[in-house]
């Protein structure tokens, strides 16, 4: 089973980052949290990695289909939307593939609300000008 949604954008990180933001916007998706992973492990280990930010991508009306259908599906639900810096000229976008809640739960209720979410984060992937999403393993 697969478990991230994942293109590859030939252009750098700060535009695409952007980019990103608009595009889950664009699809019915917030951002609620946004953690800066380059900055935090500079700050607490003092090591240099490429630039990457996890956004908490949220759509309210999902994330509560899917608590209806499995209470604990908090630990779950595919919010984390990651982009990195591949390079100087390329720019990395991921997102958990929502069939992964179904995979793990092996919930059928969860069905409709993975289809859904999947639907809407490949649009959103897929709107960036990059290579055609895929699913990694």
């Amino acid at each position: 089973m697969s478990y991230a949604l994942t293109t590859t954008v030939p252009r750098p990180f700060d535009s695409v980052l952007a980019q990103v933001r608009s595009a889950l916007a664009g699809v019915g998706f917030g951002v609620l949290t946004e953690i800066d992973i380059q900055q935090t492990l500079k700050n607490k280990l003092d090591v240099d990695v490429p630039a990457q930010i996890i956004l908490g991508a949220c759509r309210p009306s999902l994330a509560y289909a899917a608590l209806q259908a499995e209470p604990s599906i908090g630990l779950l639900l595919p919010c984390n939307v990651v982009v990195r810096a591949l390079g100087d000229a390329s720019t990395a976008v991921e997102a958990m593939d929502p069939q992964v809640m179904v995979g793990l739960t092996g919930n059928t209720g969860l069905e409709a609300v993975a289809a859904e979410a999947g639907t809407r984060l490949r649009a959103a992937l897929d709107s960036l000008d990059a290579a055609p999403v895929t699913a990694a393993h």
